[in-house]
């Protein structure tokens, strides 16, 4: 009986909102943390998921062997890919197109890619004026691998080693 009037009162005198009001004048007058950011960086995980590159081998060799698994594993259908059998009876891939409006980061091309050749970099500040603009091409994508090598090498050991 004692229990259930307590149970009234707490909710007549509203004692959820009371805490909740003790808790925002708590922290009112406390020093506020704010990150000016272009100018200051908050840390990145290893493994955060932005934009896409494709990988060479070091002998200058694409990695991608257009099997398409990345294609037929994309939930959101940006990836495109045309495959070419080459002079010496390899595949590459002739077309590697990224749609980033349609694109959700999801990582399960990089899981699907048997070769390592797809890769998503810590890369989170690019955009696009128009829709054109966050459409990458294979040579795109090459150029941003090219750039970023030494980086998503790094990020790919740090991860193989948390494995």
């Amino acid at each position: 009986m004692i229990e259930r009037i307590k149970a009234i009162l707490r909710s007549l005198l509203l004692f959820e909102l009371l805490k909740g009001m003790a808790l925002t004048g708590r922290h009112l007058f406390r020093r506020k943390i704010t990150v000016l950011y272009p100018e200051q960086k908050t840390p990145l995980s290893p493994r955060f998921r932005g934009l896409h590159a494709l990988r060479r081998y070091p002998s200058g060799e694409e990695r991608c062997i257009g099997c398409k698994l990345c294609e037929a594993v994309c939930p959101a259908l940006a990836i495109t890919i045309e495959a070419a059998e080459r002079a010496d009876g390899t595949r590459r891939t002739t077309r590697y197109d990224i749609d980033y409006n349609k694109c959700i980061f999801c990582g399960f091309c990089e899981e699907a890619c048997p070769v390592d050749a797809i890769v998503e970099t810590r890369i989170f500040e690019f955009h696009g004026e128009k829709r054109g603009d966050l459409y990458y091409t294979k040579e795109m994508l090459l150029a941003v691998g090219e750039k970023y090598e030494e980086q998503i090498a790094k990020d790919r050991a740090a991860d193989a080693a948390y494995r």
